[in-house]
């Protein structure tokens, strides 16, 4: 689906819905209500409303509306940077009169009308204010509000522009916005500071990782111990990175015992992961990958093919 499309699609709804993954991101955040605030903006008399489960350690960025099942009667429902419909936050995506999938993952499940999916994307968030640039013309406005949050979406995913996906039209976006008047120290500030029993729970990962000659690097998390700390299986994810900088490790996973399974949360400096994610009920990008398994065994069998791919993989 072409960018004008989807503006069209937007000009035509009165009411549009956003959905994004569940276990929300800065870029499922920033998409999602980013979307919202510069349609707002653009279009003040339409009703647009954000749904799916609210993270804690986002709120900071958007608050998530609740809505009743008769909001979707004849209405455009958008999901954000999302590759399958499963993991879509609020299953009722599927109520309104039209669904759209906005995505830069790897488009394993074409779910929708229609769809526009860009893996050469940085993020969703990027793909957002691209969208802007392409309706300037058609009546699309940007808000302070709605570039604060899109530029947060683009900052998580690259990993304030680490990552191997940030490209020339990724610091060219985030040149651009940093020119709308919004507070970037306060906004760093809420995407990466931590509490303290989480920073503790940083220093057990660094001291109780394992490193397989392979190269890849694990470090179970069970709930017993997470209770130990106060730490919830949700604020792991700002823990996923910690081993990043570690010289010799390609790739490692972090498993997090929730109360009926064993949350994976995969990040790779080189070898590609996400195929090994969606064999074990999970998915993403090749460099960052998430699945699910059931039993402290079927771990076992989720290291083996990582350090497969680990061992193959020629840095």
């Amino acid at each position: 689906m072409s960018t004008q499309a989807i503006i069209q699609a937007i000009k035509a709804y009165d009411t549009i819905i956003i959905h994004r993954h569940v276990r929300p991101d800065p870029d499922a955040y920033g998409s999602q209500a980013g979307l919202k605030e510069m349609i707002r903006k653009s279009f003040p008399e339409k009703n647009v409303y954000i749904v799916g489960e609210s993270e804690p350690s986002l709120e900071f960025l958007a608050q998530m509306d609740e809505i009743r099942d008769d909001t979707y009667k004849n209405a455009l429902v958008i999901v954000c940077d999302t590759a399958n419909a499963a993991r879509i936050s609020d299953q009722r995506f599927d109520l309104g009169n039209q669904l759209i999938k906005i995505d830069h993952h790897p488009n394993v499940d074409a779910f929708g009308d229609a769809l526009w999916v860009d893996t050469s994307a940085s993020s969703t968030c990027e793909m957002i204010y691209n969208l802007y640039l392409a309706g300037k013309n058609d009546g699309l406005t940007l808000s302070d509000e709605a570039a604060r949050l899109i530029y947060a979406g683009i900052v998580g995913d690259t990993g304030r522009f680490l990552f191997p996906n940030t490209t020339k039209k990724t610091f060219q976006y985030a040149s651009e916005l940093v020119t709308y008047n919004f507070d970037r120290p306060a906004l760093y500030d809420g995407l990466y500071r931590i509490k303290e029993n989480i920073a503790r729970l940083r220093g057990y990962i660094l001291q109780h990782y394992q490193l397989a000659e392979s190269g890849l690097s694990s470090v179970k998390l069970s709930k017993e111990l997470l209770d130990e700390y106060g730490v919830s299986s949700t604020e792991t994810g700002q823990l996923v990175g910690v081993l990043g900088d570690i010289e010799g490790i390609k790739a490692w996973a972090l498993f997090i015992e929730e109360d009926e399974l064993i949350r994976v949360r995969l990040r790779s400096k080189g070898p590609s992961i996400n195929e090994i994610a969606a064999k074990y009920n999970g998915g993403g990008h090749p460099m960052a990958s998430g699945a699910t398994v059931y039993t402290w065994d079927e771990t076992a069998n989720l290291i083996k093919d990582l350090e497969e791919v680990c061992a193959e993989y020629n840095t």
